[in-house]
């Protein structure tokens, strides 16, 4: 079974973000960027088919050098190669078309439902419509024998179970393994990644359809006051009289 791992490289959550020109593009400076978090999920569910199976690991980007950090992560978890379309991400469509270029070879995509910065949700089922695939979003549990595979997904009110074949693009999320599950790359893996493939792909003519025109951050925090415990009737007074929540 051949596995392809689509993986975002994303800012970490913890970050403090800014923008630039304008409120018009993102500043990079001083961000940390990780793995996606939906994507290291699925990172994580096929190095089990790998270690269970035998399975075949790639793991695959849309982006410039600056995510090859991330790329080398995925590689000292397990994966046996790694991918990189060169171009810049503009959109999903266009991230979606540069992925279907080398994802025709392989059983199975996995890829997050979403990534944790645009949380578009939309490059996984267009990836599968791209290459004529099986699709199943919200995926939070995958096993696979032979050819089939059984997939349950969320989904309003509860859980379904699907049976497919490949060839199958999942949008993975947490439940597809557990966060205990995930791997944290030793030593050995950091250097085995260092000799292992890093394949940099150019990109596919592909149209862009959207732009970010202005980012606006949330509205700050208001002031709080602090009202001692023994003094209930201030606590009301603000409740009732400025808050207005009673």
């Amino acid at each position: 079974m051949k596995i392809l791992v689509c993986i975002s490289h994303v800012p970490d959550t913890t970050s403090k973000i800014n923008f630039t020109d304008g409120d018009s593009k993102f500043d990079t400076n001083g961000v940390q960027f990780v793995i996606n978090p939906n994507d290291e999920f699925g990172l994580t569910r096929a190095m089990w088919f790998k270690e269970k199976q035998g399975a075949t690991v790639t793991v695959v980007n849309v982006g410039g050098t600056e995510t090859e950090p991330t790329l080398r992560k995925a590689l000292a978890i397990g994966a046996d190669e790694a991918i990189r379309i060169n171009t810049n991400p503009t959109d999903g469509f266009f991230v979606a078309k540069q992925l279907a270029n080398v994802a025709k070879d392989f059983d199975l995509i996995i890829a997050g439902r979403e990534s944790i910065d645009y949380n578009g949700g939309m490059v996984p089922g267009m990836l599968a419509t791209l290459i004529d695939a099986n699709f199943v979003n919200n995926c939070i549990s995958l096993e696979v024998e032979g050819e089939n595979a059984t997939a349950i997904r969320e989904i309003d009110g509860g859980k379904e179970t699907l049976k497919t074949t490949f060839p199958l693009v999942i949008g993975g999320q947490k439940g597809l393994v557990e966060e205990s599950d995930l791997k944290i790359p030793n030593m050995r893996g950091i250097m085995m990644a260092r000799k292992k493939a890093l394949n940099v792909v150019e990109p596919v003519d592909a149209s862009t359809n959207t732009k970010a025109v202005a980012f606006e951050k949330p509205a700050a925090k208001g002031a709080i006051k602090l009202v001692p415990p023994d003094n209930l009737d201030e606590l009301v007074s603000l409740l009732h009289n400025e808050a207005k929540v009673i």
